[in-house]
């Protein structure tokens, strides 16, 4: 029931976030928010849901076949295929968060979104999107240990060891999408009530809040620009060790194999990184490609992942065509 988890999502957040009666002034909460979209002639309704209902079907489906193809090969029971499930699972669900609003905003005109499922919305995404950038810099360091410590990566990574540091990950994430959820939503919002974006995110809705928000924008900017700062150049900083002992092996097919593998990971991370910097590190920003850019972290990254480590893995293609091969895979 979906009430019923917008309920309980909002006793987990401070008092004031959950009345929607709450007042300032003579002036009362809103109950509801309408999002607005992405600006397009309304002749372009069907086809813009067609494209995306497109993209939609094939990020579920590829990320959730590179899910099924580790499970049911034995060659891949290995900790950057665990992670890699991981990364698939994240890609589904952050579309999943975002894509369906906007493709019932499309032809149904339907834009309504209520006070408890923008403040779902809100905690889903940032939610996933922090555990994905904590995930980015463990796959780095997993990167890091099997190729610049190869000897004792064995012993370094091993399975308890592997879902401690996913549990952590995720872990990270809910506590740091907790605290900017309540940060935000501690505002109040008494109107208007028309969100200029396809969903409920953090420069949007503080743009409606009728306070002062000089504080929260300074306190995301710091937050989101430190962990992102930090998480990447702890990347920078694997991926250097990692460029030194690849130009240190003796095999071609070898440092192929090893920079195909590390190419694919920094190509992801890259796609991530640019497109949050643009929309979370330019405090006030209001502009038009502003929504253009979001579509892209939130719509198109999460497609292209399982592409490019497809393309880019050899022994990820050769577990697909074995996947497609054989009719008795088990997983193990």
């Amino acid at each position: 029931n979906l009430k019923g988890l917008e309920l309980s999502f909002l006793l987990l957040l401070p008092a004031d976030v959950n009345s929607k009666e709450m007042h300032s002034g003579n002036q009362t909460s809103v109950s509801h928010f309408i999002l607005v979209g992405l600006h397009h002639p309304p002749q372009l309704g069907v086809p813009l849901f067609l494209a995306f209902l497109v993209i939609y079907a094939l990020t579920v489906s590829g990320n959730g076949l590179i899910i099924l193809t580790v499970l049911v090969d034995p060659r891949l029971h290995r900790p950057m295929y665990w992670f890699l499930c991981h990364l698939s699972f994240l890609d589904m669900t952050i579309s999943s968060a975002i894509v369906p609003k906007m493709l019932a905003g499309f032809v149904l005109d339907s834009r309504v979104i209520s006070f408890g499922g923008c403040v779902i919305q809100l905690f889903s995404f940032h939610f996933l999107g922090c555990t994905e950038c904590f995930l980015y810099t463990l796959m780095a360091y997993d990167r890091f240990l099997a190729i610049c410590k190869p000897l004792h990566y064995a012993t370094i990574m091993t399975r308890n060891v592997c879902n401690y540091l996913a549990l952590g990950t995720w872990l990270g994430g809910t506590l740091h999408s907790l605290f900017q959820t309540s940060f935000i939503f501690r505002l109040p919002f008494c109107g208007p009530n028309r969100v200029d974006y396809f969903f409920c995110d953090i420069p949007a809705m503080l743009r409606l809040a009728c306070a002062d928000t000089t504080i929260n924008e300074l306190v995301t900017f710091v937050d989101i620009g430190f962990l992102a700062l930090t998480c990447f150049m702890l990347i920078l900083t694997s991926y250097g060790y990692i460029v030194a002992a690849i130009l240190r092996i003796q095999s071609v097919d070898g440092r192929r194999n090893a920079f195909s593998t590390c190419v694919a990971h920094l190509t992801v991370v890259i796609v991530y990184y640019v497109p949050c910097t643009f929309i979370y590190l330019r405090p006030g920003s209001q502009e038009p490609l502003d929504g253009v850019v979001a579509v892209f972290y939130t719509v198109i990254t999460p497609l292209l992942n399982p592409i490019i480590y497809t393309l880019r893995n050899k022994e990820m293609k050769a577990a697909l065509w074995r996947l497609g091969g054989r009719k008795d895979a088990q997983p193990h």
